[in-house]
């Protein structure tokens, strides 16, 4: 049953009183737990509630009207709505740090992948499904956006077919590229197409001056002449072109969405889930918007049109180089009755370590 919201433009749970804020909370609470309707007479008789049954049905009611509640049946009891939902993560759900010991295992489970990046990728995945009983999601990073700023460009004369770019950044790292020698090309083009790449790239990321420098080719403002500037632009193709990029998502923890199904309406949300799992290349869109966003990032339900089906959530959080650019992006997906104050810190922690050890 979907109910229309009935609530006024910028509405706060601080438009709520102190008693209906208290019920609504109580019944999402139970809800995230146990995944059942919650009933009046069950909140009356629960911890904290020194209400009667009827009082917390005419507040259900009102909570109804404004579309915080729903009801699956018209004898059942109410479930949070997804605008309730989201009410509720934004502004009172209380979301504790990791304790050291936690922190302790997920430092210590993934590090047994080593230092290959693909290792841990893989192992971020699964620890994060295990974890917190959904799948797990890694956005693996696009190699031409995770290799960090650049401090020096150079070109070396190999033979007439070849030259040797040496591409230097600024964490020390050293990259040898090969690449096809243009006919003619003398040695001091090569010189100054060096010299013209390392003044302009110097503190920036290939991706992120490549269209300025394209640019200044094409309009015939590079100080340099031509058979250098070609070299330039097909070096620039070559190394930030969609053709060299390596991004992937990695998926693991698919059978644990199975768990817990008792009613066909489940089996088919999940199917749908898990076809959606299948349009990587929208899903790899989806985790890139956490590009603009400082932490963990939450969509519920159909805030997000891939997942508006399988009535599903996703929580991502970006992880970083050693200069703080956001290179991928991790989370957990999984029903909307995830255990969000588990979840939240875990996988901004997690996102955290995988950054570090990438470093």
């Amino acid at each position: 049953m979907r109910i229309m919201s009935a609530i006024p433009e910028n509405f706060s749970l601080s438009d709520l009183d102190a008693r209906t804020r208290s019920i609504f909370k109580s019944i999402v609470e139970s809800y995230l737990e146990s995944g059942q309707p919650v009933g009046s007479r069950t909140l009356s008789l629960s911890d904290g509630q020194r209400l009667s049954p009827a009082t917390i049905r005419n507040t259900m009611s009102d909570l109804m009207r404004l579309g915080l509640l729903q009801s699956p049946h018209k004898s059942a009891g109410r479930l949070p709505s997804q605008i309730g939902l989201r009410l509720f993560v934004d502004g009172l759900l209380e979301i504790g740090d990791l304790t050291p010991k936690e922190r302790s295992g997920l430092e210590s489970r993934l590090s047994t992948a080593g230092e290959a990046p693909g290792k841990i990728f893989e192992q971020a995945s699964a620890l994060l499904a295990g974890l917190a009983g959904g799948a797990g999601l890694v956005l693996t990073p696009d190699e031409a956006e995770s290799s960090g700023s650049v401090k020096h460009v150079e070109f070396v004369n190999l033979d007439a077919a070849q030259a040797l770019v040496v591409i230097v950044y600024e964490d020390g790292r050293v990259e040898n590229r090969l690449m096809a020698r243009p006919a003619g090309l003398l040695p001091a083009s090569l010189e100054r197409a060096g010299n013209f790449l390392s003044a302009r790239l110097k503190g920036k990321r290939l991706t992120e001056a490549r269209a300025q420098i394209l640019s200044e080719i094409k309009t015939g403002q590079a100080s340099i002449d031509k058979a250098a500037a070609g070299l330039v632009s097909q070096g620039l193709a070559d190394w930030t072109g969609a053709e060299s990029s390596e991004r992937s998502l990695i998926i693991r923890g698919r059978s644990r969405l199975l768990e817990n199904i008792d009613a066909q309406a489940d089996i088919e949300r999940i199917q749908m889930l898990f076809e959606d799992l299948e349009r990587k290349q929208e899903l790899i869109e989806l985790l890139d918007q956490t590009e603009d966003a400082d932490g963990v990032k939450i969509f519920i339900g159909t805030e997000n049109p891939l997942f508006s089906l399988s009535d599903s959530s996703v929580v991502i959080a970006p992880y970083r180089d050693s200069e703080k650019n956001i290179i991928g992006a991790l989370g957990v997906i999984g029903p909307t009755r995830l255990n969000y104050a588990r979840i939240i810190p875990m996988v901004d922690y997690t996102a955290q370590l995988v950054g570090r050890l990438l470093r």
